[in-house]
C-alpha cells in the first residue's frame, strides 16, 4: 500500500502538482511509520523535503531533511545522507543561511565523491555555484556553475544542463553581462520545452524577462514575465512567483506607473513572508523605498534603504549591501532617475 501511495506521489511532483504529491507522500509514510518501514520512510522524508522545497515551504522542508538525515544515520545509507545534507542545506540557504547550506552541502560534496556518485557531484556542484551567488561571490558562483554544466553534459544530463544555464543566466546578469544573460536563459528555454519541464520553463521565463528588463525591453520582458506568472500559479510555487512579482513591480517602476509597482511589491513581500525568505524581503524594501523617493518622499526612502542595508548586514547579503548603499548615494545626489537594479 505504501508502495502505491509513493509512486502516485511521485507521478503528481513530476507534474508538478506539488499540494497532491505531499498528500500522498504523508499517506506513504504513515503506512511506512505502522510498518516500522525505516527504508521507506527515508524515502518518503526526503521526497516530501525535496517537494516542500519546490513549493517555497522551506522550515517544512528543513525538518523533513534532517528527520531523513537521522534516519540515514541509522540505516548507515550514505547516499541518501548526502542527499538529505544537500537538501537540508538548500532549504537553509533560503532562509537567508547560506554559510551553513555551503557547509552542509560541501559535506554532501565529499560523501557522492566517495562514492563515485557522479550525478550527485554535479547536483552539489550547481548548489553551491547558488549559494555563492546569494552570499555574492558572483565570480565564483560563475565558475562553479560552468563547473556543473560540464559535469551534466558529460552525463548526457539535459535537464541538469538547462539549470545550470539558469544559474548561469542569473550570475551573468548580477555581473551586468546581460547578453550573456539572455544567451543563456534561452538556451534553458529551449531545453525545458523539449523536456517539458513546467517549473523549468517557468524559471527561465523570468530570466529571459530580467535580461530584457536590463536592456530597457520593458515591453517584451513584460510578456515574459506573465509566461512565467501563469506556470507560477498553476504549480503553486510562492516563492519563485515572488520573485517574478518583484520583477514585474521593477519593471513598472522603471516606467513610471507607481501605482501597478507598489501592487507587486505589496504581491511579492506577502509571499516573502509566507516563505520566511530574507533575501526577498530586502530587495522588496528597496523596491518600495525607490517608488516612495521618485514619489517624492525621501525621508520614508532613506528608512527603508536604511533598513534594508541593516538586513543585508544581518545576513551577510553582499550584493544587497551595495544596493541598499548605492539608492543611499543616490539621495544623497538627488538623483531621480529609477535604478535597474539586476
Amino acid at each position: 500500500m505504501s508502495d502505491t501511495y509513493f509512486q502516485k506521489a511521485e507521478e503528481y511532483r513530476i507534474r508538478a502538482e506539488y499540494d497532491r504529491a505531499i498528500a500522498f507522500y504523508n499517506k506513504a509514510r504513515a503506512v511506512c511509520k505502522k510498518k516500522s518501514d525505516v527504508s521507506g520512510l527515508l524515502d518518503c522524508c526526503l521526497s516530501l523535503g525535496d517537494t516542500f522545497r519546490a513549493k517555497g515551504d522551506f522550515r517544512e522542508a528543513k525538518d523533513m531533511y534532517a528527520e531523513g538525515l537521522e534516519l540515514a544515520d541509522a540505516l548507515d545509507d550514505r547516499a541518501s545522507e548526502a542527499d538529505a545534507l544537500s537538501g537540508l542545506g538548500l532549504s537553509l540557504r533560503a532562509l537567508g543561511d547560506w554559510g551553513r547550506a555551503l557547509e552542509l552541502i560541501g559535506k554532501a560534496h565529499k560523501i557522492y565523491k566517495g562514492l563515485r556518485d557522479r550525478q550527485g557531484e554535479a547536483f552539489s556542484f550547481w548548489a553551491t555555484a547558488g549559494t555563492y551567488r546569494i552570499k555574492g561571490d558572483v565570480k565564483r558562483a560563475v565558475s562553479t556553475y560552468h563547473g556543473a554544466l560540464e559535469m551534466f553534459r558529460a552525463l548526457k544530463d539535459r535537464a541538469g544542463m538547462a539549470y545550470s544555464y539558469c544559474g548561469l543566466g542569473g550570475s551573468s546578469r548580477v555581473a551586468g553581462a546581460f547578453g550573456d544573460s539572455e544567451r543563456y536563459y534561452k538556451t534553458a528555454n529551449r531545453m525545458f520545452g523539449h523536456l517539458k519541464d513546467r517549473f523549468g520553463l517557468a524559471y527561465s521565463y523570468c530570466g529571459l524577462g530580467n535580461a530584457r528588463r536590463m536592456n530597457g525591453d520593458y515591453k517584451n520582458a513584460l510578456i515574459y514575465f506573465r509566461k512565467a506568472e501563469t506556470l507560477y500559479k498553476k504549480i503553486g510555487d510562492r516563492v519563485s512567483y515572488a520573485y517574478t512579482l518583484w520583477s514585474i513591480g521593477t519593471t513598472y517602476k522603471m516606467l513610471g506607473e507607481m501605482d501597478r509597482a507598489i501592487e507587486s511589491f505589496k504581491g511579492s513581500a506577502e509571499f516573502f513572508r509566507q516563505t520566511r525568505d530574507p533575501r526577498g524581503m530586502i530587495y522588496c524594501i528597496l523596491g518600495n523605498g525607490e517608488v516612495d523617493y521618485l514619489c517624492g518622499k525621501r525621508a520614508k526612502a532613506e528608512k527603508a534603504y536604511l533598513i534594508a542595508r541593516a538586513r543585508a548586514e544581518k545576513y551577510g547579503f553582499t550584493i544587497e549591501k551595495k544596493y541598499a548603499e548605492t539608492l543611499l548615494r543616490a539621495l544623497e545626489r538627488n538623483a531621480g532617475s529609477p535604478v535597474n537594479l539586476p
